[in-house]
């Protein structure tokens, strides 16, 4: 993994990424524990309806240092994920994963420190018997995510940039967060919001 990009988006974060070229994944896949991030190129993984052996086979396809971006055929609520899987992708280099589907062990998660943005919490295990795939463009959170594409998680939620889009993104984040830092230095002297964005609020009752 490239840590000098994986450093960069992290410090724009989600928020100001979304405004800057990439895409925003459905807002319901959110972070599991309080204050887990990560930004990292995506291994993509399909699992079959209320089956996650795609995911164990994943966890060993994919490469050190990546993200793994995961879709469902069929019903998210169940326990795709755990404390297993984690020890297993900790193992293996993974530094995070979204889930469109709810995993479980949330608790073990947190204590782990292990990225997880998921749709929510699902206490029944999955079957490990497949289909499903690894490695081919798959649709998470209503994004079309391809291998190589980085992910990028926080408070905010989860952002997907195309890889072929990287650069540009970066340049528009690096914009914005100057013009960004530039406000708030002069809303700390005086100025309005008002008045720095040219808002009219004439419209407004008194």
């Amino acid at each position: 993994m490239d840590r000098t990009t994986s450093q960069r988006l992290s410090e724009y974060g989600s928020a100001t990424l979304a405004e800057s070229g990439a895409t925003v994944l459905d807002e319901q896949i959110r972070a599991v524990w309080h204050g887990s991030s990560f930004a990292a190129p995506a291994f993509t993984i399909l699992c079959a309806d209320g089956d996650n052996l795609a995911i164990h086979s994943g966890v060993v396809s994919a490469p050190r240092g990546s993200v793994l971006a995961i879709g469902i055929e069929g019903q998210t609520k169940r326990g795709y994920w755990g404390e297993v899987l984690t020890t297993a992708a900790e193992a293996a280099g993974i530094v995070a994963l979204v889930i469109d589907g709810t995993v479980r062990d949330a608790g073990a998660l947190q204590r782990h420190r292990f990225p997880v943005f998921a749709r929510g919490i699902g206490l029944r295990g999955a079957t490990k018997r497949g289909a499903g795939s690894i490695g081919r463009p798959t649709s998470v959170g209503g994004v079309i995510v391809e291998p190589g594409d980085w992910l990028v998680g926080d408070a905010d939620g989860v952002v997907a940039v195309r890889a072929a889009s990287l650069s540009i993104c970066l340049d528009a984040a690096a914009e914005r967060s100057a013009k960004e830092s530039a406000m708030f230095e002069r809303l700390r002297t005086g100025s309005t919001t008002l008045e720095l964005l040219g808002l009219d609020d004439r419209t407004i009752e008194r």
